[in-house]
């Protein structure tokens, strides 16, 4: 049987925005993920802003929203066909369930004794690659799970993974050929903040 490639897409996600839709859409469309397991991160240990309380709020907002893009199936009365994309995405409280702090080699550890038949690869930013020598355990990660990268601008990704590689040719980063999308949950949060209309730009 073949082993299921799923692609761990992890997150504040504070809001989805069309970003995150871009970046899905490609991983299991041109990159030929079987599935995306969208992770929603309490809090990142190397990032301050984002409450852990806000987790559950999050996670709802990100199941509705992939419920919107991505039905599980469509209902044969309305005359629909089953979108190819259908009940490939799967928002996931993972972390939601584990004790702090949140490293990304636990939660890849928890999926892979959860669902031992799959293949995990994390989903990251151009940006994330350049800073993995700070998360914990990183050559793991690399070595046993590998990580699909996606352009951010200002970064040189075939550099990034090209001085990766010379620490350890082992390492496993794959480079993702995805639309650049110039917008940030961030922007989003100013903008909502100041009284504009956001809504062209939400998941």
């Amino acid at each position: 049987m073949k082993e299921k490639r799923i692609a761990v897409y992890s997150g504040s996600f504070n809001p989805l925005h069309i970003g995150h839709l871009a970046i899905i859409r490609h991983l299991i469309g041109k990159a030929g993920f079987d599935m995306v397991y969208l992770i929603v991160s309490p809090k990142n240990p190397l990032k301050e802003g984002i409450s852990s309380d806000s987790g559950c709020d999050r996670y709802n907002a990100a199941v509705e929203a992939v419920k919107r893009h991505f039905p599980a199936e469509t209902g044969e009365h309305e005359g629909h066909m089953t979108p190819a994309s259908a009940g490939k995405v799967k928002v996931d409280d993972i972390e939601l369930r584990m004790p702090e702090p949140h490293y990304t080699i636990r939660t890849l550890d928890a999926l892979m004794e959860r669902e031992p038949g799959c293949s995990f690869t994390l989903v990251m930013g151009a940006d994330n690659l350049a800073d993995i020598r700070r998360w914990r355990d990183y050559s793991r990660i690399l070595k046993e799970y590998g990580a699909a990268v996606y352009p951010r601008r200002g970064f040189d990704l075939e550099s990034i993974k090209n001085d990766l590689l010379q620490e350890n040719p082992s390492y496993m980063i794959s480079l993702l050929d995805a639309e650049m999308v110039n917008i940030s949950s961030t922007i989003i949060r100013e903008a909502i903040a100041s009284g504009k209309d956001v809504s062209s730009l939400l998941m």
